[in-house]
């Protein structure tokens, strides 16, 4: 018996994988943030970064009815950046100064409970040595 021969079932079988079929990526449209920027700009508007914001996303709209995909990413990309500040800097700043009141008025409170000695201090000994 020769077997040189590669038997049947020893035989690689044919793989049965497909060719990969090229995928097209559809990327999203930029959202322009349009929405975020008007309220910045009517209720939190912090040194008119809202107004910024806004006139950003009214571009990264128009950029984006024009077709300019790239361009209305740019502006899209700017105007979130100047949302988040305007948002931060609105949010942080009324914080930070409502520490700031709270702190100084716990410490003016213990300066004048430190002080209520000295101010109730007599510094004549009695009425009668003035005579």
């Amino acid at each position: 018996m020769d077997t040189s021969y590669p038997r049947e079932d020893y035989l690689p079988t044919p793989s049965h994988k497909r060719e990969p079929s090229p995928t097209i990526l559809i990327s999203s449209p930029p959202r322009d943030h349009l929405i975020w920027s008007i309220f910045n700009t009517i209720y939190m508007n912090f040194c008119c970064l809202g107004f910024v914001a806004l006139a950003f996303s009214v571009k990264a709209r128009d950029r984006k009815v024009a077709g300019d995909v790239e361009a209305a990413r740019r502006f899209s990309s700017k105007a979130r950046c100047y949302n988040a500040l305007a948002t931060a800097g609105s949010v942080v700043l009324p914080l930070l100064l409502a520490a700031l009141v709270i702190t100084g008025v716990i410490h003016l409170s213990k300066l004048a409970q430190e002080s209520v000695g000295f101010f109730t201090y007599q510094f004549s000994g009695s009425d009668d040595e003035d005579k």
